[in-house]
């Protein structure tokens, strides 16, 4: 005789089966996570993470300002708010954020305000845009350990501030670097961006940067 499965039984299995399902789409998503530094150029950005074990994708673009999908003429000319920024894609379980801060800091310049090197200007200001409360701390904690040092005669003036919208650069911009190898290198030259790194923090910041 078919005897009908009681009611809580039923219950427990939905609940059961969604508690699957979002164990299955976590896993689909665990060993991800994102990070967002602005330092300048960020054709200059890129080579110092991509070659990070652990770092997936480096994408450049533009954040921290109000208008929707800014095109590079809009943000070069300074009217949007946003930053010229990359946004990384990484593995947590092979590398840190706490590592990727410590890359980011040795490739800016940490003590001058909306400027990096030879570009000026609120789009070039150094910035950390954290994605949740984790990400905060790792980079309060990382600015106050790099002022305790008292390396520098001047106050970092880089910021700390929430992630927002993200939007990727013209395709042109992406890994600059490696698609025109010889313009990079003059445009990074003629910035002085190496020169200032070695005079802020010696030489194995510069010679990572190439």
């Amino acid at each position: 005789m078919y005897r009908r499965a009681p009611r809580g039984f039923i219950a427990t299995l939905v609940f059961l089966a969604v508690a699957w399902l979002c164990g299955a789409s976590s896993m689909a998503v665990e060993g991800v996570a994102t990070a967002t530094f602005a330092g300048g150029c960020f054709w200059c950005m890129e080579p110092a993470f991509d070659k990070l074990d652990g770092v997936k994708s480096v994408v450049s673009g533009y954040t921290g300002g109000a208008t929707e999908r800014p095109t590079y003429e809009q943000v070069s000319a300074g009217a949007t708010g946003h930053a010229e920024a990359v946004e990384i894609t990484y593995d947590p379980n092979k590398i840190t954020f706490e590592r990727l801060l410590d890359v980011f800091w040795h490739n800016i310049d940490p003590v001058t305000a909306n400027q990096q090197f030879c570009d000026h200007g609120t789009q070039y200001r150094s910035a950390i845009f954290y994605h949740d409360e984790r990400q905060r701390q790792l980079a309060e904690a990382s600015r106050a350990a790099l002022e305790a040092q008292k390396r520098f005669s001047q106050p970092i003036v880089t910021e700390i501030v929430p992630a927002t919208s993200f939007y990727p650069a013209e395709d042109y911009h992406q890994h600059y670097y490696s698609k025109n190898p010889l313009r990079y290198k003059y445009y990074r030259y003629g910035c002085g961006r190496d020169q200032r790194l070695l005079e802020l923090w010696g030489p194995p910041a510069a010679g990572a940067t190439h």
